[in-house]
């Protein structure tokens, strides 16, 4: 018997384009709290655990308060602004069209990044968030993931930590040479060339 398809996909900035709301989340972040995050700058490093950025900007004794307050801000100013990223709709149904099935492995909290998957009406079969390169192995392997789509050099290693093919996508913040660099298998400019490349990428993945 054929092994089951499940393909795995990062989040942010590879299935959907979170810039404006998070931007707007630091904004209103920086208007209560009374500290500057440069929030242009800030999401343009979108990838790493939240805590990353913030350690930035906060002290390191308000960081844990600042995720907080982060997190208690974003269902309000982050889920409208963001949008699906070209070609990640159809991704998605060209999993389940072949009968698979669609994991996100995200750095994002779960609940958080349930958000934005309804609201943006896009139907996976699970969700594990809160996780970060290596991190997001030990999910890709819990749900037998295949193949593991993400914008980020994190991902690529947290296929190859998983032993799976990584493909990845330069709608994020690194470059193909970079992707490549951290072990990708194939590298596309957006999820449009998804159903084109996948074919190939199954023949290493099944």
């Amino acid at each position: 018997m054929a092994e089951p398809l499940v393909v795995g996909f990062d989040l942010d900035m590879t299935l959907i384009d979170s810039r404006p709301g998070i931007a707007a989340t630091y904004r209103e972040l920086s208007a209560r709290t009374g500290v500057y995050v440069d929030a242009d700058a800030a999401v343009t490093r979108l990838g790493p655990p939240l805590r990353h950025e913030l350690r930035l900007w906060f002290p390191p004794e308000q960081v844990e308060e600042a995720v907080d307050a982060y997190r208690a801000l974003y269902p309000t100013y982050a889920i409208t602004p963001s949008v699906l990223l070209p070609g990640a709709a159809e991704a998605v149904e060209t999993v389940h069209g072949l009968g698979g099935r669609v994991v996100v492995v995200t750095s994002k909290l779960g609940r958080l990044a349930r958000l934005h998957l309804d609201h943006l009406g896009l139907a996976v079969d699970e969700l594990a968030g809160d996780l970060f390169a290596e991190g997001k192995a030990t999910a890709l392997t819990e749900h037998d993931v295949r193949l593991y789509v993400g914008d980020h050099v994190a991902d690529m290693v947290a296929a190859r930590t998983a032993d799976i093919p990584g493909l990845g996508v330069t709608t994020g913040p690194c470059s193909p040479d970079e992707l490549w660099a951290a072990g990708a298998t194939e590298v596309l400019g957006d999820l449009n060339g998804f159903r084109g490349a996948l074919t190939g990428l199954l023949r290493l993945a099944l």
